[in-house]
C-alpha cells in the first residue's frame, strides 16, 4: 500500500517516519512545505495524479493558537481549505484520508469526558478553523478517519515539554496554569495507532477521539516533566485569569475514547508512562 504523509516534518509526521521501518509492507511518500504546498490546489492534484496512493495521512496543520486570532486567512487556508483539496483528490483517486484534529473544537464548559457526538463549539479561531476542516471532510467523502487528539508532544519539533525544560534552565520558578484540564498525548502513540489502523485495512470510517489515558492540568504536566528529568525549578499553580492570552483555551477538554477502544481494540497508554518514554529520548 502506498501512503502519502503531508506535513511530515512536524511532530506526528516525524514519529511516523521512525515507525515506518517497522512496516515494510507499506510504501511511504513523505512531503512537507514547501515541497508540497497544500494551499496550492494544482500542486496537490498533480501529486495524487502521479502516484496511486491508498492512504493520505494529513499531519499538516496551522497550530499557532494565539497567532490564529489575527492570521485567520492562513489558519483557514491550511486547516480548512487544504482539507477540501485533499478530500476532493482522495475521493477522485480512491484514496482513504486520515486527518488529525484537536480537542480545541470544544468550548471546555462541559466537565465530563467529551464524546464524538457532543456539540463542537470552539472558543478560539484555531479551533474553529480545525472544525471547518473536519466538516469539509465529513461532507465531502465517506472513506475517512478523523482522529481528534490533545496536548500533543514529541521528542521532535517544538512543544510544551521542550519549552518547560528550556525555561527551567534560566528560571528558578515558573507559574503554570492549573485550572485547564486535558490529556497530554505522546505523538508516537498516535502515530502507532494510525499505522495500526492502516495495516488492519479497517473500513470503520468516521470521527474518533484519541489521546493518552488520564487527566492532567498544565501544572500537573509540568510537575511530571520536572520530576522525571530531576529538575528542581519551583512550579507555582495559577488560574487562567493570571495568564491572559489572545486566544482563550477550553477549561476542560478531556476526551472520551470509548468509541475508539471498542472499534479498534487497541490499548491506550497512561499519559505519565508515555511522557517518561518520550523524555528518555530527549
Amino acid at each position: 500500500m502506498k501512503i502519502l504523509v503531508t506535513g511530515s516534518g512536524g511532530q506526528l509526521g516525524s514519529e511516523i517516519k521512525v515507525l515506518a521501518e517497522s512496516y515494510p509492507e507499506l510504501i511511504f511518500h513523505f512531503t512537507d512545505y514547501p515541497e508540497l504546498d497544500l494551499t496550492d490546489d494544482r500542486a496537490v492534484e498533480e501529486e495524487f495524479k502521479q502516484h496511486a496512493f491508498d492512504y493520505c495521512i494529513n499531519c499538516a496543520a496551522y497550530t499557532a493558537v494565539d497567532k490564529a486570532e489575527e492570521d485567520k486567512k492562513m489558519a483557514d487556508a491550511i486547516n480548512a481549505h487544504a482539507c477540501s483539496t485533499l478530500a476532493r483528490c482522495c475521493k477522485t483517486y480512491g484514496t482513504t484520508l486520515i486527518h488529525v484534529s484537536t480537542d480545541f473544537v470544544f468550548s471546555g464548559e462541559a466537565f465530563r469526558p467529551l464524546k464524538e457526538t457532543y456539540l463542537a463549539n470552539p472558543t478560539n479561531y484555531y479551533g474553529l478553523s480545525k472544525l471547518k476542516g473536519e466538516n469539509i471532510i465529513k461532507d465531502s467523502m465517506k472513506r475517512y478517519f478523523i482522529f481528534r487528539t490533545s496536548w500533543l508532544y514529541s521528542s521532535f519539533g517544538a512543544n510544551f515539554v521542550k519549552t518547560m525544560i528550556r525555561l527551567s534552565e534560566s528560571k528558578d520558578e515558573l507559574n503554570i496554569i492549573s485550572d485547564q484540564l486535558g490529556t497530554p498525548t505522546y505523538a508516537r502513540d498516535l502515530a502507532k495507532v494510525i499505522l495500526q489502523v492502516i495495516s488492519s485495512k479497517s473500513e470503520n470510517y468516521g470521527l474518533y477521539h484519541y489521546s493518552n489515558e488520564g487527566v492532567a492540568s498544565w501544572y500537573d504536566f509540568t510537575k511530571a516533566i520536572f520530576e522525571y528529568k530531576n529538575i528542581d525549578t519551583k512550579v507555582n499553580p495559577i488560574p487562567t485569569e493570571k495568564y491572559p492570552t489572545p486566544a482563550s483555551r477550553p477549561h476542560y477538554s478531556v476526551m472520551d475514547k470509548s468509541k475508539f477502544k471498542e472499534t479498534f481494540n487497541i490499548d491506550i497508554p497512561y499519559w505519565r508512562e508515555s511522557l517518561k518514554e518520550c523524555l528518555e529520548k530527549l
